[in-house]
């Protein structure tokens, strides 16, 4: 089987009604109890149930047989998980071509207009599912980050030191500062200045 089969699938929704009118049996014949239960108490349920039909169709299509070489309708129906997304399950010829083909799971996804319901199936082989060593390990990202962010203040830092030793210490400074201050006020504020004995 190829890496990954794909399968599509619509159905007009007023075709749905039209068979749930003329062959109610229909329903008890291609739908789980779960399904139909699901589907009877939606606001339209010909929708979701033209959706689980074309659903069928769609999965079969990505399995690559069709609803042939002993695949029925029963071999293949919906469920919802914990988040309420739906869910292709496959008993019987189906569940057996899988298994044949590599097939690990079938993603499945529904919806429809007013007038369509339209089903995408993509039957997942291992070649195409992201393998253990494929993955990326938490703890070793982590490590690469504190270490990058690491470099990055060591970096600052020596940037750091390389500006502080091209500023003169503060004593020097002040020291040149005062020097430059006494040349021009003629000498040292407090400097000895001669003075001549009073004369009597």
């Amino acid at each position: 089987m190829a890496l990954a089969g794909i399968g599509v699938d619509m159905l007009e929704i007023a075709r749905m009604e039209r068979t749930m009118r003329r062959r109610p049996s229909f329903l008890r014949r291609v739908f789980t109890e779960e399904e139909r239960a699901y589907c009877d108490a939606c606001a339209r349920p010909a929708e979701h149930y033209a959706a689980r039909f074309a659903a069928r169709e769609a999965v079969v299509k990505a399995l690559g047989t069709g609803f042939s070489n002993g695949v029925g309708f029963s071999d293949v129906s919906v469920t919802m998980d914990a988040q309420g997304r739906p869910r292709a399950l496959l008993s019987g010829r189906a569940a057996q071509i899988a298994r044949e083909g590599g097939v690990r799971e079938v993603a499945l996804s529904l919806s429809y207009t007013r007038d369509v319901a339209v089903a995408n199936a993509v039957a997942v082989t291992d070649e195409v599912r992201p393998q253990p060593e494929d993955r990326p390990d938490p703890e070793r990202e982590l490590a690469a980050s504190f270490r990058e962010a690491r470099s990055v203040l060591d970096e600052l830092e020596r940037a750091q030191d390389g500006i502080m030793a091209d500023v003169p210490a503060e004593s020097s400074v002040v020291d040149t500062q005062m020097t430059q201050e006494e040349g021009e006020a003629g000498g040292p504020a407090d400097a000895s200045v001669p003075v001549e004995p009073a004369k009597e």
